[in-house]
């Protein structure tokens, strides 16, 4: 029996064991429907069956023959639904949203019926989309959006294009993400993974795939699996999860039959599982040599201070400003059990980066020798010149083509394991090769933010100024170093004596990977209660504190934005009682300003068009919009006039997107390449003015006779300034001045059942000036749900005996949903970076650094009770009630 897809029939399947969601992307072709979770959590995959919400991951095809079903291609892009989200920028990379939209279509419909063009409050439209998990945290506009379009503010067309150039095609499912590729022909891969933590491995049985040894006649076409083994030279495998080899097969199913297949032969090392083992005297070593401490891998974002190992220890990484002095002091104070002295230690847990769209690439190598790679990547032009230097290639003939990324938050920069095996199965298989990591692989083997250990003390003298400051840090990243946590606290509070020291404490579970702001939170979250705390001793306000100490000017304007809030000025004040008590809590945080030097941006004219190209990528910040509004503003001329193309490695050099430098980068370079097109069009028109806006007549008589003009821009340096601090000659510089921000959270504590509410959230962000505000805000709002995740839920747990990762689906590993986060007000400080071209930098990261301080010293003032590890489990906080 057929079924009816968005109104046409279609065959049923004839794949045994297919889910309904195979059955609409593989063999209808609509890829709208994404796959993240696998288990029915995320709702990523949600399509209507006879009207109703459905989960189509868990649903069997074979159920679907005689019924209805409607995708988000079927709503027609047309729905309120889908216009309000567009309008509201209800999404940002866009991966979630078809599976949002679907259930907020149906929800809508049916509460119209039922209430007529009436709001439904907040808690109504979080309940109604409880069962949909957007890691971005685009909930502010998803809720405005579902109210309005209930309301039926969105049954016609808006007369404004929407804030995001992009946001039709996601809202309506046409954006194509990398997994969305199939070539013709394309196999699929599987990637085999190591069961114990610690081994040598002896050999690898292919169980019948073919290797590259392999000699015969067999091709594509006969379908026998490949095999391609991804050991390092030392053949040792470090933790439960890692990659060993990679079999690809014709399909799904027979790759993962061949991979049952591959037998394995450990040598078994003895292993470290937790941080004290590893410590312990005798403890067996994970690297033992000064080659192998060196090529461990690193979860920092940067370059940081050079350390000594000992051991399974690296550190300290030292940084200080007249740190004896510092050091002195406070043994001095410790000596005389001095009250101005605050020494206390906080532990924060493995946050998990959980982007819904998991690591992809489909690989294909040309008959030419060309390879072409769909990723899933943050660094497009980065992806490009490492393929080309591990696989010899000249880098003209490597093609990578990213349209869409489905979130990164850092862990999607590296040649990672998906890539590699993509690549060398697609050689062996003669055939493009697809490897998508399930989301158990997700959660395992592709980054977390480390736990860490830090141990503040505090000192004031007695006026009440800093005196002195210490921050040790150790950093639990499994088998990677990069710890920066206590460097990150040298930088607030002026120059005080201080000492800083980091260390890694290694052991056989999986590596960590740069994340938003990698140290940043845990930094936060340890010294800001710790200055919390020396307010209370000092009989002092926090931010009358703060403001004293802390001698940054942009932070200064948001600590008097904070002054005259009514949710800071007439917060509770005093003992709370009962079971629900609220509280208010306040946290300040910097970061530092990077910026891509090399970052450029070409304009072309193509059949009267302005094309716009540059080799960036867009995970959800925007840049494909800023790129389209910087060029347009520049010259005058409507967007319409324009075209955008980004994510190819074939255009030129585009900044990645990580460390808050993609705007920052980008920007100044569109401005300088529209400054040189004006110019070139000056060239074929009079007509074309030196300045202001181009008249629309003028506009097309010049781009008519300038067919084919190319120009390109590039990121000029900062006033002042030569840009010399590169790090580790990437793409990659430190500019002058901190980003700064100060985040206020209020809270309701649960004091029966230890759960922790938050209500709503102030956010001050000076990153100066603002490209695209509602962008900006977008991912303003999204930092404080990582936050609150942070603070919250987020904790990976593994098997002691072991060291497999047990949180290893988003049932057990829970990110926030709608009904878990404040109503978030952002306010944008727009001065401080007048030395920048542009006169903006990056916020992405500063925006979440200090949220879980904020909500650990919010709950501390409902409380009275000093939350010192994350998450802030109930069963934490009623302990620390009694």
């Amino acid at each position: 029996m057929d079924l009816e897809v968005n109104g046409s029939p279609v065959s049923a399947t004839d794949t045994p064991g297919a889910t309904a969601a195979d059955h609409i992307r593989d063999r209808l072709g609509l890829t709208g429907t994404k796959i993240a979770c696998g288990t029915g959590v995320c709702g990523a995959c949600t399509v209507l069956v006879d009207g109703s919400p459905a989960v189509s991951c868990l649903l069997p095809a074979d159920a679907l023959p005689g019924r209805s079903v409607t995708t988000v291609e079927g709503l027609g892009g047309s729905h309120p639904v889908q216009r309000a989200f567009a309008a509201h920028d209800g999404l940002q990379c866009g991966y979630c949203t078809p599976g949002f939209v679907v259930e907020a279509a149906a929800f809508t419909d049916a509460w119209r019926a039922e209430h007529g063009d009436v709001r439904p409050d907040r808690d109504t439209i979080a309940d109604a989309l409880a069962g949909h998990l957007c890691r971005c945290g685009a909930y502010e506009g998803i809720f405005a959006a579902v109210a309005a379009a209930c309301a039926g503010e969105f049954d016609t067309e808006p007369d404004r294009e929407p804030p995001r150039a992009d946001a039709r095609d996601k809202v309506t499912g046409r954006a194509r993400f990398s997994a969305d590729f199939a070539p013709e022909g394309c196999w699929e891969g599987v990637i085999v993974r190591s069961t114990v933590p610690h081994a040598r491995v002896r050999s690898v049985d292919p169980g019948g795939a073919r290797g590259a040894s392999d000699q015969g006649s067999r091709t594509r076409e006969d379908g026998t699996p490949v095999v391609t083994v991804l050991l390092a030279e030392d053949r040792t495998v470090r933790y439960v999860g890692q990659p060993i080899a990679a079999v690809a097969a014709p399909t799904r199913t027979g790759a993962r039959a061949a991979a049952e297949a591959v037998r394995i032969d450990y040598d078994l090392l003895p292993a470290v599982l937790d941080t004290e083992s590893a410590r312990a005297p005798g403890a067996p070593v994970l690297y033992a040599t000064r080659a192998e401490q060196k090529a461990a891998p690193s979860y920092g974002e940067a370059p940081g201070p050079s350390a000594p190992w000992r051991g399974n220890v690296r550190g300290p990484g030292v940084v200080s400003w007249r740190g004896a002095t510092a050091a002195r002091r406070l043994r001095a104070a410790a000596e005389a059990d001095d009250p101005r002295l605050v020494a206390q230690e906080y532990t924060t847990s493995v946050q998990l980066h959980t982007p819904l769209e998991p690591h992809v690439c489909v690989a294909e190598w040309g008959p030419d020798g060309d390879l072409t790679l769909h990723v899933s990547t943050q660094g497009v032009s980065q992806t490009a010149d490492r393929a080309a230097e591990r696989w010899g290639l000249p880098r003209e003939r490597v093609h990578v083509v990213t349209q869409y990324v489905g979130g990164g938050f850092g862990a999607k920069a590296g040649m990672s394991s998906e890539i590699v095996s993509a690549v060398e199965l697609s050689r062996l298989a003669h055939a493009p090769v697809r490897v998508v990591l399930d989301r158990s692989e997700e959660l395992t083997d592709a980054g977390h933010r480390p736990g860490t250990r830090t141990r503040v003390a505090l000192l004031a003298d007695d006026k009440g100024d800093l005196a002195a400051m210490t921050v040790d840090s150790h950093g639990d990243g499994g088998v990677s170093v990069g710890s920066n946590t206590a460097t990150l606290a040298a930088l607030m509070y002026g120059r005080t004596p201080r000492r800083v020291r980091d260390f890694d404490v290694v052991t056989n579970r999986p590596p960590g990977a740069p994340f938003r702001g990698p140290g940043g939170p845990p930094m936060g979250f340890a010294l800001e209660q710790a200055v919390d705390e020396m307010a209370l001793r000092l009989g002092e306000d926090p931010l009358s504190l703060r403001r004293r100490w802390d001698g940054n000017p942009k932070r200064a304007a948001l600590y008097e934005q904070v002054s005259r809030l009514p949710l800071w000025r007439d917060r509770p004040r005093g003992k709370r009682t009962g079971r629900f008590r609220r509280g208010v809590g306040l946290a300040a945080s910097n970061w530092i300003y990077l910026l891509g030097p090399q970052a450029k941006v070409e304009l072309s004219v193509e059949d009267g068009t302005v094309v716009v190209r540059s080799a960036t990528q867009d995970i959800g910040t925007g840049i494909r919009t800023v790129l389209g509004e910087v060029v347009a503003d520049r010259l005058g001329v409507p967007a319409s006039a324009l075209r955008v193309e980004i994510g190819d490695s074939s255009s030129v050099h585009g900044t990645g997107s990580f460390g808050s430098r993609t705007t920052t980068s980008m920007g100044p370079a569109a401005a300088e390449a529209a400054d040189k097109l004006r110019e070139g069009l000056r060239e074929h028109s009079s007509d074309v003015p030196a300045s202001g806006p181009i008249p629309e007549i003028a506009l097309k008589e010049a781009l008519a006779d300038a067919e084919g003009l190319r120009v390109t821009g590039g990121r000029s340096l900062d006033r002042w300034e030569r840009m010399s601090a590169l790090l580790a000659g990437n793409d990659l510089a430190v500019g002058r001045g901190l980003i700064g921000a100060v985040h206020v959270m209020e809270v309701e504590v649960d004091t029966l059942l230890g759960r922790v509410r938050p209500t709503r959230c102030w956010a001050g962000i000076a990153a100066g000036r603002v490209y695209s505000e509602r962008l900006a805000r977008n991912q303003c709002e999204g930092a404080v749900v990582q936050g609150v995740g942070y603070a919250l839920f987020e904790e990976r747990r593994d098997d002691p005996a072991t060291g497999t990762v047990l949180t290893d689906n988003l049932e057990d590993y829970r990110i926030p949903g709608m009904g878990d986060v404040p109503e978030t007000e952002v306010h944008f400080h727009e001065e401080g970076f007048e030395h920048v071209p542009g006169g903006g930098v990056g916020l992405g990261e500063v925006s979440t650094v200090g949220v879980a301080a904020s909500v650990a010293n919010a709950v501390f003032d409902a409380t009275g009770w000093r939350p010192h590890d994350l998450p802030i489990r109930p069963d934490r906080l009623i302990e620390g009630l009694r």
